[in-house]
C-alpha cells in the first residue's frame, strides 16, 4: 500500500494505526479489493496535515481503489465523507471518480498531487461517530480559516483558532501562546485579533484535544460559509453570483451573502446546457402555478458539468437511503451522462457504525504538543474525544450493548479528569474503586479517578472519571457491550467480551484487563470446582420454601445497603456543608433512622433462622426452623408501627426537591452526591425504597401461601402475615403512586433542557422512548416522552450536562393519530395530526409502533375527558408537590459559585433515557411500575462466550440493569449492565453449556451466561430479567392492577 522503504514514517504510523488493518467504505469485514494485474504507478495523496504520502496502485484501477487505500492507511471508518480533488489538464479543481480508473482522469500521476479533503459537510457533527473522524473534520475547518473560504465575524474567528491552539499545545501560558501565534498563521488578518485569541484561549482551561476539536465544529457549523464551495455564475440579467451545494438544498451566494435557497424538497430537476445551468423547481399548489425554471450562466460547460455532479452527489449522499444502482445501458442510444453517486450514504454510514463491532484505533494528532490519545485503548480515545458528546457516543452505544455504547462519551470539563469509561476484555461494565476518587462523577454508576491500571474498568459504574490519558482496555471498542450513561456523559461503557486473564496485566492476546478480572474475579483467580459445587448444592435443603426464604434474605441485604446510603452516606455527605437546611436533613433522618434500624434487627433474625434451616446452627432442630413465616409475621406486626414514619417520606421528597429549587447551592450538592460510588441510582429513587419493599414483603408471602398447603405448620402464620402486609400496602398505595410519578417527572427534568416546569399539577408520565421523526432532512432519530397533556420531542442536545433538548412540544387535545405507512413508504409509521402541526413518525418495528399508537390514544382521550372532569391527582393532596418554591432569591455570588460547580459535573450517561436513546427502544410507566416489583439479588455465576470457567457474584437487578459485587458486602457496585434491549433465553445445544440452571443474555453479538442455585432462583431471575427486556402492556399484573 504505502512503500515503507521510501518512506520509513508514513501518516499511517505517525497516527498510530497497523497498516493491514482499516475498513474504509467496504462492507464489514471485507479488505480492500485486489488490484487489476498490470504496472504499478506511484500516486502522490496530501493529508489534511499536509504530509504526503504515495501509494502503488494498477495503471486498470478505479478511482475507488486510491480511495479505499487511503482510508485503510488512516483506518478512517467515515471514509465516505471525504473525497479526493486534484486539478485536471484544464486548471479546474475537480473531485476523483470513484468508479472510473484513475489513471483516466490523471493523464500525469507523476506531476499530480491529489488532496484528501472533506467532501460532505453534514449539518450537525454529532452525526459523526468516530474522534478520527472529527479530527480531521477540524484540519478542514482551520484549513478554510487558513486560506479565508470560512467567512466569519472576528469574534467567531477568534473563538475558532483559540480552540485550534488548545488542541494543539494546551491550556493556556502567555508567553507559550503568544509564541505560537508569532510563528503559525491560522487566520489571513491574524494580528489584528491576536489579543481577542488570548483571551479565549485563556479560558479554555481543562479542555481535552478532543472537546476542543468538538467545539471547534459546534462553532463552524453555525456559520452561513461552514462547508460551502462557491461557483461563480451569472443570472439572466447578468449580475455575478455564486452557486453552492449543502445538504438542505443549492444556494445562491451574491458575493459571501446567501441570498436564496431552493431545497431538495422543491426542485424536479437538476440539469446543465452548454454553459447553462438549469434548476426546475416543482410547481407551488398554493399558487397554481407552472413549473418554474431558473437559469444560471456559468464559464463554461466544463463548470456546469463540475457543479451538476457535486449537487448529485450531495442529494444522494444526504437524502437517500442507500446507493443508488446504476442505469442498464442503452442498447442504441445514449441520452444524458451516466455519471451517478458511488459510495455509501449518510444514513448507511450511520448504519454501519452502529452495527459493527469495528476496533477504535488510537492515533496521534499532528500538531499537538499535549498528551495524546496514543496510549489510550482504541476504544477510549474515542470515548475521551466524545465527550463533547453525542455523536461518536451515541452510535456507538446504540450498538454497544451498554457499556461500550454509554461509556464512549466520557469527557473531562475543566481541570477534572473526563470519566474514561472503558470496556473491558470482560464485558462488564466496571466501575472503577481507586483511591483518590473523584466524587464529581456520572448519573448511574459513579466512580473515582485512580491510578491507571485501575482506570482499565469496564465500565467504571455510576460514573466514572479516570485520569486523562490512563490506559484503558485495548479490548473494549465502541462495539463492545454495555454502555452505561454516567455523569460526565460517559457512557458507562460495559463491553461484555471474553477474558480469561488474572489480575491488572495483559491477556494473553495483549489486551488490558479490567478490575473484574482481578484475581477475586477472574476464572483463573476464582476458578470453581463443578463437582464440589454439587455437593455444596446436595447438602443443603431443597425445599422451595427454603429458596423462598433466601430471596427474601438476599433481597434484604440488598434493601439495607440501600437504606444506608439514605441514613448514612447521604447524611454525612450533606452535613459536611452548611448550606443544606436543616429541617430538611432532620426530616429524613427522623423519619429514615427508625426505618434502618428496625431493618437492621429484621435482617439479623432472617440470617439466623436461615442458618438454622440450613444446618449451620448449633441451636439446629430438624423441622422446628424449617419456616419462615413466624419470622415475618412478628417483622411486619412491628413494621405496621413505623406507618407513620412511611407516610412522611412523601414529604421528605417534596421538601428535598423543594429545597433543591430554592438553593443551586442545595442542588449542586444533591447532584454531587449522585456522583458518589455509593448512589448507583438516582437519589430520588432510594427515598421510595421503604414503600417499594412493602411490595416485595407482599409477593414474597404470596408464593409462600401458593406453596404452603393449608395444613402445614407455618401456613397460618403466612397468611396472617401476608393479610398485614396487604393492609399496608392498601393504606400506602395513593402516596406510593404520587410518589413514583413525581420521582420519573423529577428525573426526567434532569435529563430535560428547554422546558420549564416539567413537574406540574395534573401531570403523568407515560412513556419516553426513541422515533425517527420524518423532515425535510429525512429520517432523523428523536426522543419522545409522553405525558398525560403533550407529547415532547427532543435530541441528544450539545450540553455539558448531556440533557436532551425539547425541540417541540404537541398537546394531546384535539390531535389524531394515523398510520401512514402506504402515503410516505416509511415502514411503522404514522402521522400525528395536531392543532398546529403535524407530525410524522415511525418506530423500529411493528411492536414498538403498536404500543406507540396505544399509549397515545390513551392519552389523548385523557387529555379530552380532563376537559369535563377532574383528573386524579397525581400530586399530593396538599399540592405541596407542585407548588413553587418561594424561598429567598441568592446573592449572584452565591449563584455563580454554584454554576461553576454545575458545569463541572460530569455529564447524565447512565440513565434509562439514554439507553433508550442508544437501544432505539421505548419505556413506559407501566414498566416502571413492573420493574419496582420485580428486584431480586443473590450469588450468581457469570460465564463469557469464549471462555471455560464460571465467576461467582453478587448480583443485584433494579432499575432495568443487572449490577455487579464481589460481594453483598460490598458498598457500590463493580459494574453494571442495562438490559433494555437484551433477551433472556435458555442456552441451545450447540451451546455446549452442560450445566443446570444456566440462562443466557444477548444483545446482538454480545453474549452472557448466568448460571443459578436452584430450579426455583433460575425461574425467578428469568421472570424478573424478562420484565425488563419485554414491554409490558397495559395490563398490569395483579398485584398493583388497584393501583392504576
Amino acid at each position: 500500500m504505502v512503500e515503507p522503504a521510501d518512506r520509513p514514517s508514513t501518516a499511517g504510523q505517525r497516527l498510530g494505526a497497523p497498516e493491514s488493518f482499516g475498513v474504509s467504505t467496504l462492507e464489514p469485514g471485507l479488505r480492500p479489493p485486489a488490484q487489476p494485474p498490470g504496472r504499478q504507478v506511484s500516486i502522490r495523496v496530501q493529508m489534511l496535515d499536509d504530509t504526503q504520502e504515495v501509494f502503488q496502485i494498477s495503471q486498470r484501477s478505479p478511482g475507488k481503489v486510491l480511495f479505499d487505500l487511503v482510508c485503510v492507511h488512516l483506518n478512517l471508518t467515515e471514509g465516505d465523507y471525504f473525497g479526493l480533488e486534484y486539478q485536471d489538464q484544464r486548471k479546474m479543481t475537480v473531485w476523483l471518480d470513484l468508479l472510473k480508473p484513475t489513471l483516466k482522469q490523471i493523464r500525469r500521476p507523476k506531476n499530480t498531487i491529489l488532496r484528501f479533503v472533506v467532501k460532505f459537510f453534514p449539518p450537525d457533527h454529532t452525526q459523526l461517530m468516530e474522534e478520527l473522524t472529527r479530527y480531521l473534520f477540524a484540519l478542514q475547518i482551520k484549513r478554510d480559516l487558513a486560506c479565508g473560504r470560512l467567512i466569519c465575524n472576528d469574534t467567531s474567528a477568534a473563538l475558532m483558532v483559540s480552540h485550534i491552539i488548545q488542541s494543539e499545545i494546551g491550556d493556556f501560558d502567555e508567553t507559550q501562546s503568544w509564541q505560537h501565534l508569532l510563528h503559525n498563521k491560522y487566520l489571513p488578518d491574524q494580528d489584528a485579533i491576536r489579543d481577542k485569541i488570548t483571551d479565549c484561549h485563556r479560558k479554555h482551561v481543562g479542555q481535552t484535544p478532543a472537546e476542543s476539536d468538538y467545539q471547534l465544529l459546534e462553532i463552524a457549523r453555525r456559520l452561513e460559509m461552514y462547508g460551502v464551495r462557491l461557483h461563480p455564475a451569472k443570472d439572466r440579467e447578468g449580475t455575478k453570483l455564486s452557486l453552492a451545494v449543502a445538504h438542505t438544498g443549492v444556494l445562491v451566494f451574491q458575493g459571501y451573502t446567501k441570498i436564496n435557497a431552493f431545497n431538495w424538497s422543491k426542485i424536479r430537476k437538476l440539469s446543465f446546457k452548454r454553459k447553462r445551468f438549469l434548476i426546475k423547481l416543482r410547481a407551488d399548489p398554493a399558487q397554481n402555478a407552472h413549473h418554474d425554471t431558473l437559469e444560471f450562466a456559468m464559464a463554461s460547460r466544463d463548470c456546469c458539468k463540475v457543479f451538476w455532479k457535486i449537487c448529485v452527489e450531495y442529494h444522494a449522499f444526504f437524502r437517500l437511503f442507500e446507493e443508488p444502482k446504476p442505469k442498464p445501458k442503452p442498447i442504441l442510444f445514449t441520452r444524458g451522462s451516466s455519471f451517478r453517486f458511488s459510495g455509501r450514504t449518510q444514513k448507511q454510514i450511520i448504519d454501519y457504525v452502529k452495527d459493527s463491532e469495528l476496533k477504535k484505533v488510537p492515533f496521534e494528532r499532528k500538531h499537538s504538543k499535549i498528551l495524546s490519545s496514543s496510549g489510550m485503548s482504541p476504544q477510549s480515545s474515542s470515548f475521551r474525544s466524545q465527550v463533547p458528546k453525542e455523536s461518536a457516543m451515541s452510535v456507538q452505544l446504540a450498538d454497544q450493548p451498554d457499556a461500550a455504547r454509554l461509556g464512549h462519551e466520557a469527557e473531562s470539563n475543566g481541570s477534572e479528569a473526563p470519566p474514561l469509561v472503558t470496556a473491558s476484555a470482560n464485558g462488564f461494565q466496571d466501575i472503577p474503586a481507586a483511591p483518590g476518587s473523584d466524587p464529581l462523577q456520572s448519573r448511574q454508576i459513579h466512580h473515582g479517578t485512580g491510578s491507571a491500571p485501575e482506570q482499565q474498568l469496564l465500565n467504571p459504574g455510576p460514573s466514572c472519571r479516570a485520569n486523562k490519558g490512563s490506559p484503558a482496555s485495548d479490548d473494549s471498542p465502541l462495539g463492545s457491550p454495555h454502555v452505561v450513561v454516567n455523569g460526565n456523559g460517559s457512557v458507562n461503557g460495559q463491553g461484555m467480551g471474553s477474558t480469561g486473564v488474572l489480575g491488572l496485566g495483559q491477556s494473553p492476546e495483549g489486551r488490558q484487563l479490567s478490575p473484574l478480572t482481578s484475581p477475586l474475579l477472574t476464572e483463573a483467580g476464582y476458578v470453581r470446582n463443578d463437582d464440589e459445587d454439587e455437593a455444596r448444592r446436595k447438602k443443603f435443603p431443597t425445599d422451595k420454601a427454603y429458596f423462598i426464604a433466601k430471596e427474601l434474605l438476599t433481597t434484604e441485604r440488598t434493601y439495607l445497603k440501600d437504606l444506608q446510603v439514605i441514613t448514612e452516606s447521604f447524611q454525612s455527605f450533606v452535613g459536611k456543608d452548611e448550606a443544606f437546611p436543616d429541617s430538611v436533613k432532620n426530616l429524613i433522618s427522623a423519619n429514615y433512622d427508625p426505618v434502618h434500624k428496625f431493618h437492621q434487627g429484621f435482617l439479623k433474625e432472617v440470617e439466623q433462622r436461615l442458618a438454622q434451616w440450613e444446618g449451620r446452627s448449633n441451636a439446629h432442630i430438624k423441622g422446628d426452623y424449617q419456616r419462615i413465616g413466624d419470622v415475618l409475621l412478628k417483622n411486619i406486626q412491628g413494621l405496621r408501627q413505623l406507618t407513620i414514619h412511611l407516610q412522611k417520606h412523601s414529604e421528605c421528597l417534596v421538601e428535598l426537591e423543594r429545597a433543591c429549587r430554592s438553593s443551586r447551592k442545595v442542588e449542586t450538592l444533591c447532584r454531587d452526591f449522585e456522583q458518589q460510588r455509593v448512589c448507583y441510582l438516582p437519589f430520588n429513587i432510594f427515598l421510595l425504597r421503604p414503600l417499594h419493599r412493602l411490595l416485595h414483603y407482599k409477593l414474597i408471602l404470596e408464593r409462600l401461601c401458593k406453596h404452603y398447603p393449608p395444613t402445614h405448620d407455618d401456613f397460618r402464620d403466612s397468611r396472617a402475615a401476608l393479610a398485614d402486609i396487604s393492609e399496608m400496602v392498601l393504606q400506602l398505595q395513593g402516596t406510593m403512586m404520587k410518589m413514583e410519578n413525581f420521582q420519573k417527572l423529577l428525573e426526567l427534568k434532569k435529563d430535560l433542557t428547554g422546558i420549564d416546569n416539567l413537574a406540574i399539577h395534573g401531570r403523568e408520565f407515560i412513556r419516553l422512548g426513541c422515533l425517527s421523526k420524518l423532515s425535510g432532512k429525512g429520517l432523523q432519530q428523536r426522543m419522545f416522552f409522553l405525558f398525560s397533556d403533550s407529547l415532547l420531542y427532543t435530541n441528544r442536545g450539545m450540553t455539558p450536562s448531556n440533557q436532551f433538548k425539547v425541540h417541540g412540544q404537541l398537546p394531546l387535545y384535539g390531535m389524531t393519530i394515523r398510520e401512514s405507512e402506504e402515503e410516505w413508504g416509511v415502514p411503522h409509521s404514522f402521522t400525528l395530526f395536531g392543532q398546529r402541526q403535524s407530525v410524522v413518525v415511525a418506530a423500529s418495528c411493528a411492536s414498538e409502533m403498536e404500543r406507540w399508537v396505544e399509549d397515545i390514544r390513551m392519552a389523548i382521550d385523557l387529555a379530552e375527558q380532563s376537559l369535563y372532569t377532574d383528573l386524579p391527582s397525581t400530586g399530593l393532596s396538599d399540592n405541596k408537590l407542585w407548588e413553587d418554591s418561594g424561598a429567598e432569591q441568592e446573592s449572584e455570588e452565591e449563584l455563580s459559585g454554584s454554576r461553576s460547580s454545575l458545569e463541572r459535573q460530569g455529564h447524565r450517561g447512565n440513565t434509562t433515557v439514554h439507553v433508550c436513546w442508544h437501544r432505539n427502544t421505548s419505556v413506559s410507566m407501566v414498566d416502571f411500575s413492573v420493574a419496582v416489583e420485580n428486584q431480586l439479588s443473590g450469588n450468581l455465576l457469570r460465564k463469557f462466550k469464549n471462555s471455560n470457567g464460571w465467576q461467582k457474584l453478587w448480583v443485584v437487578f433494579t432499575n432495568f440493569s443487572l449490577f455487579f459485587y464481589k460481594s453483598h458486602q460490598d458498598d457500590y457496585p463493580l459494574a453494571s449492565l442495562p438490559l433494555l434491549g437484551y433477551s433472556v433465553t435458555v442456552p441451545s445445544e450447540s451451546e455446549n453449556i452442560h450445566k443446570d440452571y444456566v440462562f443466557k443474555l444477548h444483545f446482538k453479538s454480545h453474549v452472557y451466561y448466568f448460571r443459578s442455585e436452584s430450579e426455583y432462583t433460575f425461574e425467578r431471575w428469568m421472570e424478573v430479567i424478562r420484565s425488563a427486556t419485554c414491554s409490558t402492556s397495559h395490563s398490569l399484573p395483579s398485584t398493583r392492577k388497584d393501583l392504576y
